[in-house]
């Protein structure tokens, strides 16, 4: 198909068509959608993983100081471990994202809300989604994210009336990941 297309620069025409490179020469090839990098996605700059920015300051890219001083709005989901090993992935994935849905729009008036939502942010929206054992350890998180005025959305199924997850409302880093740290990561 080369042969008989051969463009040397991008068309208007291959610029609206998904995965249309493959009509590009290599020499003239060139990305028709800007990916971000590795480093940009996490969420945790101060993990010891080997492609965040803080362990690997070429992948910080441009701006990579500004992360620093700016505390990252993210939201936290955490699912039951125990309704995942026992569930359709998908409706377990669906109780996380009623739960995420209900936590932004109880709170949607709120600064924080308003900022994570905003249209230049709506690409680069930071979620760590975590797990706990059990509706026990679910309902104890809960309780601790209430005392301490954190605000979330503790998501129970209807009309099992059974507690499936917890999602806060998007907020500074800095002020609810002390909350998460040691559940684990779900996977």
């Amino acid at each position: 198909m080369r042969t008989l297309l051969p463009l040397r620069l991008p068309s208007p025409v291959a610029a609206t068509l998904p995965g249309a490179t493959f009509l590009l020469p290599a020499l003239t090839r060139v990305s028709l959608r800007g990916t971000p990098s590795r480093a940009s996605m996490s969420v945790d700059t101060s993990s010891s993983a080997p492609d965040s920015a803080a362990a690997n300051p070429a992948a910080a890219g441009e701006g990579g100081g500004r992360e620093a001083a700016v505390d990252v709005l993210v939201q936290y989901v955490v699912l039951r471990r125990d309704l995942a090993d026992a569930w359709p992935l998908g409706s377990v994935v669906a109780q996380g994202c009623h739960a995420a849905v209900a936590a932004v729009w109880a709170h949607r008036d709120h600064p924080d809300i308003a900022a994570y939502c905003a249209p230049g942010n709506l690409d680069s929206m930071h979620k760590v989604t975590l797990e706990v054992k059990g509706e026990t350890q679910l309902k104890n998180l809960a309780e601790k994210l209430e005392a301490a005025g954190v605000r979330h959305k503790l998501w129970i199924e209807q009309p099992e009336n059974i507690p499936t997850c917890i999602a806060t409302a998007p907020g500074p880093k800095s002020q609810v990941s002390s909350f998460f740290k040691k559940l684990k990561l779900c996977k």
